[in-house]
């Protein structure tokens, strides 16, 4: 077990590791780099990822445009592309304007991203995005790999609706068209069939991808609220599921549901336990036991700060996290010295999932080492750079003051 100040955390398999009882921590494959043309400001910006991600910058620097990018990657790897897409409001909507754009305006996007698979070369996956009408075409699209030979090995290879992916029955063997009624405002990859099992995990990983933005605390918001008791293995967006997770966790994950309440001790001296009084049939409620008080807080007498705390708390141990967790300013209405432990947590969760978060709070930069800061900067002409902080030249600089004191002075850019 990994003990962090006083906190801890058991490392758990994921849906696709498969290793718990081994008492080993999983061998887990995370995407290595991602490449992105004509989305907003990222107009032609190749993006190393490590496997905690503090991303860093002032406002509309494009943070939230990398989170944005890996969720419209999420949902064409499950078959939502055309949806995501209108989300987001249409690929016109999305494309560069910039001054750094030669004809004023790109005329596509593009996405190239990389996984590592250990022991062999990495997967890699290209999609390209051009408008037509008021929609969009999938005009490029391929999933391939260096297996050593003259060519890379293509899973799939597909341009303006002319699709083949490779087939490996006896007999069959080769780049084959699909028999189906097949989507062209879909990706290949969400419709070919499940052939090879690193392709197979390729897609997995990418489709769960899960975006979490600031929690919603307001008066009615279901964090608050008593929650229908059922199997929940994560809070929830607005942590709809908070209260079924953490009672799951009790009664079937005992250990992990301990770690949760040392992290919430660990923040809050005065926290004893939480229990869960049922209000109806089906129908649970949580309170919050304190040493110094006789009766619970109900989760509506909780602060701002220690609701999303809890959350937080909650989703970072939970056992169902997908292979790329973002989080958009977890920083929000935490007190300064609850931010420590917030970094704890996220490298812990490091070790099952991969951690996107944007942030422009110096205060979480402070409990940051440079490897896990990742500094955007604007160009003259408006267009982004990703930089890791490590990378940059500011030991000398780290010998007299703290990172947080780094980026404030402007010696890492993307000032907050």
């Amino acid at each position: 077990m990994a003990i962090r100040r006083r906190m801890g955390c058991r490392i758990s398999c994921q849906e696709l590791t498969k290793t718990r009882g081994t008492g080993q921590e999983p061998s887990v494959n995370f995407f290595k780099s991602l490449k992105v043309v004509g989305f907003r400001r990222l107009h032609s910006c190749p993006i190393g990822l490590r496997r905690l991600n503090v991303v860093i910058g002032a406002n509309g620097c494009g943070k939230t445009s990398l989170l944005d990018v890996f969720t419209l990657l999420a949902s064409s790897a499950g078959g939502q592309l055309a949806r995501s897409m209108s989300d987001m409001g249409g690929l016109d909507a999305n494309l560069s304007n910039l001054l750094a754009v030669p004809e004023g305006k790109s005329q596509e996007m593009a996405f190239d991203l990389e996984m590592e698979i250990p022991d062999h070369n990495p997967l890699i996956y290209r999609l390209n995005l051009a408008p037509i009408g008021v929609g969009y075409e999938i005009t490029d699209e391929m999933l391939e790999q260096d297996q050593g030979k003259a060519s890379p090995f293509k899973h799939i290879d597909a341009h303006r609706g002319r699709v083949r992916y490779f087939n490996p029955q006896p007999g069959k063997q080769g780049l084959v068209k699909p028999t189906w009624d097949y989507n062209e405002k879909e990706t290949a990859l969400s419709q070919v069939p499940r052939m090879f099992r690193e392709s197979e995990d390729f897609r997995m990983r990418l489709a769960s991808s899960t975006h979490y933005h600031v929690l919603d605390v307001g008066r009615r918001a279901p964090v608050r609220l008593p929650q229908q008791m059922k199997d929940a293995r994560l809070p929830g967006h607005d942590g709809e599921d908070l209260v079924s997770c953490l009672f799951t966790l009790r009664e079937t994950d005992p250990d992990r549901f301990s770690a949760i309440e040392a992290s919430l001790q660990a923040g809050f001296p005065g926290f004893e336990r939480l229990n869960f009084p049922p209000v109806a049939t089906g129908i649970l409620a949580m309170t919050w036991k304190e040493k110094s008080s006789k009766t619970p807080f109900a989760m509506h007498q909780l602060s701002e700060g220690t609701l999303r705390f809890l959350w937080l708390t909650t989703l970072l141990h939970s056992p169902a996290l997908p292979a790329v967790t973002m989080i958009d300013e977890p920083e929000v209405s935490l007190h300064p010295e609850l931010l420590s432990l917030l970094a704890d947590l996220l490298r812990e969760a490091a070790q099952r999932t991969q951690i996107i978060v944007a942030t422009h709070a110096d205060r979480l930069v402070r409990f940051l080492t440079p490897p896990e800061v990742l500094v955007v900067n604007l160009g003259e002409k408006g267009e982004a750079s990703f930089q890791w902080a490590d990378e940059l030249d500011i030991d000398a600089w780290l010998d007299e003051y703290t990172l947080d004191e780094a980026w404030r002075m402007g010696r890492i850019g993307a000032r907050p």
